[in-house]
C-alpha cells in the first residue's frame, strides 16, 4: 500500500503529491501526520497523507513514522477548497488544521507532565522522628494524591525531603499529564437563560438548526443579540451536537467568554492568540478528545477539529479581523459558509452595523435578514451629539476636549459614572517635524513617519517596528525648532490627568496589552474598580458591555474618512456607532459626544442618528456608481522588492498578463510604497469573483510565475482589508 503525502514545505514547485510506502503493520489513513524522507539534502519532512493507494508508478521510500490524525475528510475537501480559492499551496490550508504551537516542528509543544506524590504504604506518624517529613505525611494522609508543588508548598519543607521519603519507600511519585487551562483562576456564577422579548423569540424560531441557511442577524447595541446565540447554542446541545462561536478581537473574549461559562460550565474551549502555545494545544486537545462541546475564539477558531458541528455564530461580522492578511489569505466567513454548508447546519452572522456587502446580500435574498431593532432595556439608544472642531479653534479651545465633552466628563465625575473615550491613534504624538524647514522624521526602511513613544521616549515605526532615539536637533537643517505634531492615546491620558486631577483612568492600546491576559486585567479593573475613565483604540468600540458607562466622547472622528480606502465611510460609520453604543446599557441614560473638523460627512450625520439604514441607502448608491464591491471584487497584486526598477519592470509585466483577460488599472506605486526596505508597486483589477474567473486568475499568477526573478515577490489577494 502506498500514501499520498502532501509535504509540509510553501515551495509552489512542490504544491503536489509524494508517493510513499506504507510500512507493514503501520495504521495510517487520511488526515494522519507523518514524518517522511524528503531530498539528499533536506533529510526528512513532516507531511501530510490525502490518499491511499495500493499501487504507485514510482519507486518509493518508506514513510518513517506517524506522528498523529488531525483531520478528516471532509475538513481536507475544505484545504482543498481553500487553496483553490485563495490561490495557495495545499499545505498552506492544511497547516490551518494541526494542533496550534506544532508546526513543521512536532515536539515543539508537548502536553504538560506534572510531579505527583501519594503514601506508598499504611503509616504511622509516631514512626518518623523528622517534623519535616512528618509534616509531607500528615498532609497526605488528609488529602491523598497532590501535586508536588503544592505539596512543598503547604508543608513548608524541601524536595530532598520528600526524597528520602521516596527512597524509604514511604511516599510514591510518578508523572501525571496535566491541563493548561486558561479558566482555571476564574469564578464565574452559573446563569440561567434570560426570558426574551417577543422580537428575540421571533428572530430564535426563525433560525433552522437542523439545515443550511445563512442568516444575517442585524440588531442595534444592547439588543440582546448574545442571548440569542446563547439560547440558539442551547438548543444545538440539546440535539447532541457542537457549536463554534468566533469574536473579532483578543478583548472580546473575555467577556463572551464569561457569559458562556456562567451558562454552559465547563464544556468550553477557547482558541486566541494570547494563549500560551501550551494552553492553545491543550485547548485543541481537549476539542479533538470530545471534551468540549462549545469553541469560542478568533477568525482561527473556525478550524477547531470539532466533530458533529450543529452551528456556526460569527458575532461583529463586519469586523475587518475575520480576513486573513497572511497567507492563506482567507475570509472566515466564507469558510464558514462552505462548513456551514457541508455538515448542513445554520451559520449565524451577528452586527449592529454588518458589512455592507452581507447586508446586500441580505436585501437580495440570498441571506436571511433578522432585526432587532430596539435596545432591550427602556433607556434606548445614546443621545449622540456632534461637535465642530472648527468652532472650538475659533473661540480660542486648543486642547483636546471640547467645552461639551469637558463638561460632560466632569458631570459624570460627579456622579459617579463611568466614560470611555475613543481615538483611533497610539503613542504620544503622531510625527515630529521641524518647525523651519519642515523636514518630518521617516522611519527610513518605510515611507511613513516615524510615531513618539512617550514612556519609552522612542520613536516608533507601526510598519516595521523599528525604533530610534528621539530627535532634538533637525537632521536638515540642525535646528533645535522640532515640533511633535498630532495626538496619540499616550498624549491623551497626560491631558486627561492634567485636565481632571481627581479622576482615576486606564488605558487600553497595543502598547497597554501586550503581555497575556493584560486585555482581561485591564477590562476587569475598570469595571470592578469603578477606575473613572477608560481611553482606548479600536479595541474599546465593540462588545464590551458596562452598566455604569454613561458617556462616551470621541476625540477624532476624522482619522478614518481621510484613508485611500473605498471603505472609509463604511469603516467610520461602523466605528462611531459602535463606539457610542457602549453608553447607556444598563438603567442610566447615555450620551455620545463626537468631535470633528468634518461635522458634515453624511457618515458621521449618520452615525450620530445611529442610522444604518440611511447610512446603507446612500453608500450603496455611490458604491454602483464606482463599481466597488458589492458590485465588483477588488483584486490587487502588490509587487515589492529591494530594487525599485526590477519592482516596477515585474509589475507591467504582471499588469500585461492580467490585463489581457480581466478588467486591470495600469500599476502604481502603492499608496505607502516602501515599507522595511522594499519598494512597492500595485497592480488592481475589478470584476465579480466566480469560478470561472478564480481560473483565469490562476492562470494567469501560473504564467507570471514562470518567469518571475528571486529578488522580487508578488503579494496576491481579493477584497484585503488595506488598500495601501
Amino acid at each position: 500500500m502506498f500514501a499520498e503525502v502532501i509535504v509540509n514545505l510553501s515551495v509552489s514547485e512542490l504544491n503536489r503529491t509524494f508517493d510513499y510506502g506504507i510500512p507493514e503493520g503501520m495504521d495510517l489513513s487520511i488526515g494522519t501526520r507523518v514524518l517522511v524522507p524528503f531530498g539528499a539534502r533536506r533529510g526528512t519532512e513532516i507531511g501530510y497523507v490525502v490518499g491511499i493507494k495500493e499501487t504507485s508508478d514510482f519507486q518509493c521510500k518508506d514513510i518513517i513514522r506517524v506522528v498523529d490524525s488531525v483531520f478528516d475528510e471532509r475538513k481536507l475537501n475544505l484545504a482543498k477548497w481553500m487553496a483553490k480559492k485563495y490561490f495557495c499551496n495545499l499545505s498552506d490550508t492544511l497547516k490551518l488544521l494541526v494542533p496550534p504551537g506544532t508546526g513543521n516542528k512536532v515536539d515543539n509543544v508537548k502536553a504538560k507532565k506534572e510531579k505527583w506524590a501519594s503514601l506508598a504504604m499504611e503509616i504511622d506518624l509516631q514512626q518518623i522522628k523528622s517534623d519535616k517529613q512528618r509534616r509531607i505525611v500528615s498532609f497526605l494522609l488528609d488529602n491523598g494524591e497532590v501535586p508536588v508543588s503544592e505539596l512543598l508548598l503547604f508543608t513548608d519543607t524541601t524536595r530532598s525531603v520528600l526524597t528520602t521519603l521516596e527512597k524509604n519507600g514511604i511516599v510514591k511519585l510518578e508523572e501525571v499529564e496535566v491541563s493548561r487551562n486558561p479558566f482555571a483562576n476564574k469564578e464565574v456564577e452559573r446563569s440561567e437563560p434570560l426570558p426574551l422579548t417577543e422580537r428575540q423569540q421571533e428572530v430564535l424560531d426563525k433560525i433552522k438548526v437542523n439545515e443550511f441557511g445563512e442568516y444575517l442577524l442585524y440588531g442595534v447595541t444592547g439588543s440582546g443579540k448574545t442571548e440569542i446565540y446563547l439560547q440558539l447554542i442551547d438548543k444545538v446541545l440539546k440535539s447532541g451536537k457542537t457549536a463554534v462561536v468566533l469574536v473579532p478581537e483578543i478583548s472580546l473574549t473575555p467577556q463572551i467568554t464569561n457569559r458562556f461559562l456562567s451558562r454552559f460550565g465547563d464544556c468550553i474551549a477557547i482558541l486566541h492568540s494570547r494563549l500560551s502555545p501550551g494552553e492553545r494545544y491543550d485547548e485543541w486537545r481537549k476539542i479533538k478528545e470530545g471534551k468540549s462541546q462549545i469553541v469560542i475564539g478568533a477568525r482561527s477558531a473556525i478550524f477547531a477539529p470539532l466533530e458533529n458541528i450543529g452551528v456556526i455564530i460569527i458575532d461583529e461580522e463586519h469586523d475587518a479581523s475575520y480576513k486573513s492578511e497572511t497567507t492563506p489569505k482567507y475570509e472566515a466567513r466564507e469558510v464558514a459558509r462552505y462548513l456551514a454548508k457541508s455538515y448542513d447546519i445554520p451559520v449565524v452572522l451577528g452586527s449592529a452595523t454588518p458589512d455592507l456587502r452581507t447586508y446586500y446580500k441580505a436585501t437580495n435574498g440570498e441571506i436571511t435578514l433578522l432585526e432587532l431593532p430596539n435596545r432591550i432595556s427602556n433607556m434606548g439608544l445614546p443621545d449622540v451629539q456632534i461637535v465642530d472642531l472648527r468652532e472650538e479653534l475659533a473661540s480660542g479651545n486648543k486642547t483636546v476636549f471640547s467645552r461639551k465633552l469637558y463638561e460632560e466628563i466632569n458631570q459624570n465625575l460627579k456622579n459617579k459614572e463611568q466614560t470611555m473615550l475613543f481615538l483611533n491613534r497610539r503613542g504620544y504624538s503622531t510625527f515630529v517635524m521641524c518647525r523651519d524647514c519642515g523636514y518630518v522624521v521617516k522611519c527610513d526602511q518605510c515611507d511613513v513617519a516615524m510615531t513618539y513613544h512617550l514612556t519609552r521616549n522612542k520613536l516608533l515605526c507601526h510598519y516595521c517596528g523599528k525604533e530610534q532615539s528621539n530627535v532634538f536637533l533637525c537632521p536638515s537643517c540642525g535646528s533645535k525648532n522640532i515640533r511633535y505634531f498630532g495626538t496619540g492615546t499616550q498624549k491623551i491620558e497626560a491631558e486627561i490627568k492634567k485636565y481632571f486631577p481627581t479622576a482615576s483612568v486606564i488605558r487600553m492600546d497595543v502598547d497597554t496589552t501586550r503581555t497575556k491576559n493584560a486585555h482581561e486585567m485591564i477590562l476587569s479593573k475598570f469595571q470592578n474598580e469603578k477606575i473613572d475613565i477608560l481611553l482606548g483604540t479600536q479595541m474599546i468600540t465593540k462588545g464590551h458591555d458596562f452598566e455604569n458607562v454613561t458617556l462616551v466622547g470621541v476625540l477624532a472622528a476624522d482619522s478614518s474618512i481621510n484613508i485611500s480606502d473605498y471603505r472609509a465611510n463604511e469603516r467610520t460609520f461602523q466605528l462611531l456607532t459602535q463606539v457610542a453604543g457602549r453608553a447607556g446599557r444598563g438603567e442610566k441614560k447615555g450620551r455620545a459626544i463626537i468631535q470633528t473638523y468634518m461635522p458634515d460627512e453624511f457618515s458621521i450625520l449618520a452615525a450620530k442618528e445611529q442610522d444604518y439604514k440611511n447610512f446603507y441607502k446612500q453608500e450603496i448608491i455611490v458604491r454602483e456608481k464606482l463599481k466597488y464591491p458589492p458590485f465588483c471584487d477588488i483584486i490587487i497584486g502588490v509587487l515589492s522588492g529591494e530594487d525599485e526598477e526590477a519592482v516596477k519592470r515585474e509589475a507591467e509585466r504582471f499588469y500585461r498578463i492580467i490585463s489581457s483577460r480581466l478588467e486591470a488599472y495600469k500599476p502604481m506605486p502603492a499608496p505607502i510604497s516602501k515599507i522595511n526596505g522594499l519598494y512597492r508597486y500595485r497592480v488592481l483589477a475589478k470584476e465579480l469573483v466566480d469560478e470561472a474567473v478564480v481560473s483565469v486568475l490562476a492562470s494567469c499568477l501560473e504564467e507570471y510565475y514562470r518567469e518571475k526573478p528571486n529578488d522580487v515577490r508578488l503579494s496576491f489577494d481579493i477584497n484585503p482589508n488595506s488598500m495601501v
